[in-house]
């Protein structure tokens, strides 16, 4: 396995000033946003591009992941983060999630990235679970296609509160795709939110994994990302059992919520999960 850190929590700095940092604290590599101020496929000019490919090169840095979940650039009213979603009600709004997906994929195959993240469909807004699952697979279609095309991973990560939350509707959400471009981000601290106990989750999709989010959640169970060690999520257990099922992919840490001092997050995050994984035999 290999750590890395993604650059949405430093959304104050520029790309390359971000990587400057997360090399400094000793990352291997960096999820990328594929937004604002980062990398906004919509509007990213070549040489812009050449710039991000420099900085990471400059500093020894691979790219884990191409973070296309989060769409500050659109400004939504209703939540900044990640709408439009996969079902919206309006097809038009619908169609701006989907073209930016195709276009993250195409920057991804640019860059060199491995894979990139999605939402799984947004808020039900009153509608049925199957009704909405039936519009997301078929809204997702043609993108699993584009992403066989570039040849780059299109993974969905659950989230709780949106249409795919647990490991049971993930399995039944991909009992509808045979590609094998299309596959799970596991989000450590989403599992723990909806009550599915990581580590028992790990063991249980093993092979469906593709790429690892990592943040501590409060025993509440509030879905707000916590720098490890200040939630109560036991990551031995987790890195346990990523280790058992053959995991050898990215973990990345995402800390948005840590804008305000992300240097302190990221050097905090990296000392406790390496310190954790070293007592279970992980090496980083």
């Amino acid at each position: 396995m290999k750590l890395a850190f993604s650059t949405n929590a430093y959304l104050n700095f520029s790309f390359p000033e971000a990587v400057r940092r997360l090399a400094a604290i000793g990352y291997a590599g960096v999820e990328i946003m594929a937004d604002v101020p980062h990398a906004w496929p919509a509007y990213l000019l070549p040489e812009q591009k050449q710039a991000i490919r420099d900085a990471l090169a400059q500093n020894r840095l691979q790219i884990a992941n191409i973070n296309a979940f989060m769409m500050h650039a659109v400004n939504d009213h209703r939540q900044k983060y990640w709408h439009p979603s996969w079902i919206e009600p309006d097809a038009n709004y619908r169609q701006v999630r989907i073209d930016h997906t195709k276009r993250a994929l195409t920057m991804a195959k640019e860059l060199g990235a491995p894979c990139i993240t999605t939402e799984p469909g947004g808020p039900l807004e009153g509608r049925t679970w199957n009704e909405c699952l039936k519009l997301f697979v078929e809204m997702l279609k043609p993108v699993v296609e584009h992403a066989e095309i570039e040849g780059v991973l299109l993974l969905v990560e659950p989230e709780p509160d949106l249409l795919i939350e647990t490991a049971d509707q993930y399995l039944e959400f991909a009992q509808h795709f045979t590609s094998p471009y299309l596959g799970l981000n596991f989000d450590i601290g989403h599992s723990y939110c909806v009550s599915d106990d990581p580590a028992a989750t790990v063991r249980r999709l093993g092979p469906l994994i593709r790429h690892v989010h990592l943040e501590d959640i409060a025993a509440t169970r509030v879905h707000h990302h916590l720098i490890p060690g200040e939630g109560v999520i036991d990551f031995a257990s987790t890195l346990t059992a990523l280790k058992d099922v053959g995991y050898a992919g990215w973990v990345t840490i995402e800390l948005y919520t840590c804008h305000e001092n992300p240097d302190r997050a990221a050097t905090l995050a990296r000392e406790r999960v390496v310190t954790i994984a070293k007592s279970v035999g992980i090496a980083w």
